[in-house]
């Protein structure tokens, strides 16, 4: 621990940083909002806020505002350049307001949720809400929006133990997320990874796929009930905080999804959207130390359909392949155009322009330069991972086969467990 403050003797249920202002901003049982400085540790303000318990605090990205929600059924913004004065009051919920969060895509705008199994969006500057949703059968604890792509989605969480994810605008629930079996208290959408995490009182948290609201896995550190979740933008960390503690956890890699072609252009994956740069571009002229950042103009080339796990040129650098959730397509890699696509739990290019895919275990499909299938395989053993380059390879734990492309006729068979494999023009090495 690096810091803390002694805030009241009641529970503290909200905590902000507004890093702009070095401050942390918290509301209490005590109906107080408090304002410290967190370098120096100072109490720069104290003030009533509400007539019952506050729920939540959510500072503006960008203006001087401060949101509370209470108890009291109400919601108030403060603004801190007018000495902490309080600009409006929305009413409209009839239970305790629970948590409320700034839309990141239109800061004008926010989101409530309530007791009263409602949520509703409002806009800054006028007193009532725009719409409601209305869905849950019990009360709503949580609510956070989507940042990432074109999605105008949020998720939020209730007493009758689900997650529902909302398209505001067309105000309709997408997908309601069950298997918890206790209340859910809290969720997010993960900023850089298409993840949807669900903490509930049941002491699990879960891990949602947030395109194909699959369940990716379930977390129990046996902290007993869990009521807050947290992540850092920029960051694969994300923190849970229980009944018993707190712990931090790492998701996901940390190594970029990107491919390099031949000529030096990069291109890598930034969520669903797809950047590129020219190594050539610094020029030789520049003489660039090592370990410094090399000063290379990003451009933006587009974005996918699926999120990116794996990103290939071919060989001759003009189509890139996208894998991810168990699909693949293919793009031009200089327009960042829609050739081809299908499903493939694994995909391998030849070094003249054709690919494979890895449909199954039992079934190996091989493709034109033209993309169009020309041969469908179905090998006497189960294909475990299959490998491209001159020849296609394919593997078992036990053995690793190489077939030649043309008429996949089988050349070799070493009986080894392959774990990767590097081919070096006149050699094979496993």
């Amino acid at each position: 621990m690096v810091k803390s403050f002694e805030v009241t003797d009641l529970p503290v249920r909200s905590a902000k940083f507004i890093a702009r202002k070095q401050w942390v901003v918290a509301g209490a049982d005590d109906m107080f909002i408090r304002v410290y400085n967190y370098n120096t540790m100072d109490k720069v303000k104290v003030f009533e806020a509400h007539t019952d318990y506050i729920r939540c605090v959510a500072v503006h990205p960008t203006q001087p505002f401060v949101l509370s929600s209470s108890d009291d059924m109400l919601i108030k913004l403060w603004d801190w350049d007018k000495g902490w004065v309080c600009t409006q009051i929305f009413e409209g919920h009839s239970h305790y307001v629970m948590q409320v969060t700034f839309n990141p895509k239109d800061t004008n705008t926010f989101a409530s949720a309530s007791l009263d199994r409602t949520i509703k969006i409002w806009s800054l500057g006028s007193p009532d809400p725009n719409f409601t949703l209305d869905g849950h059968s019990k009360g709503v604890n949580c609510v956070d929006y989507f940042t990432g792509g074109d999605r105008p989605y949020l998720i939020t969480g209730s007493d009758d133990q689900t997650a529902k994810v909302w398209d505001y605008q067309t105000k309709s629930c997408v997908q309601t997320l069950e298997g918890h079996a206790h209340n859910v208290s809290a969720v997010c959408f993960h900023p850089e990874l298409p993840i949807i995490i669900t903490g509930s009182e049941d002491g699990t948290v879960r891990m949602w796929h947030s395109t194909t609201y699959r369940l990716e896995n379930t977390l129990n550190y046996g902290l007993e009930r869990v009521w807050a979740l947290g992540y850092m933008k920029g960051s694969r960390r994300v923190v849970i905080g229980y009944d018993e503690g707190t712990i931090m956890i790492k998701i996901g890699r940390e190594v970029p999804v990107a491919s390099m072609d031949s000529s030096g252009k990069i291109i890598w994956a930034k969520h669903n959207e797809i950047q590129t740069v020219n190594i050539k571009s610094v020029g030789a002229d520049n003489e660039i130390a090592d370990g410094d950042r090399l000063p290379l103009a990003v451009k933006e080339l587009g974005s996918c359909d699926l999120y990116p796990q794996s990103l290939r040129h071919n060989p001759n650098g003009r189509f890139v392949v996208v894998c991810g959730d168990g699909e693949y397509i293919i793009y031009t890699a200089l327009a960042w155009r829609n050739r081809s696509f299908g499903s493939a739990l694994e995909f391998v290019w030849s070094t003249d322009g054709e690919y494979a895919i890895r449909e199954s275990t039992s079934r190996i499909k091989i493709y034109s330069k033209n993309f169009q299938e020309r041969k469908s395989i179905r090998p006497s053993f189960s294909v475990e991972r299959i490998f491209g380059g001159v020849l296609l390879a394919m593997c078992t734990n036990d053995f690793i086969c190489f077939y030649d492309w043309v008429e996949c006729r089988l050349i070799r068979r070493i009986d080894v467990n392959v774990k990767c494999r590097i081919f070096t023009g006149l050699t094979v090495v496993i």
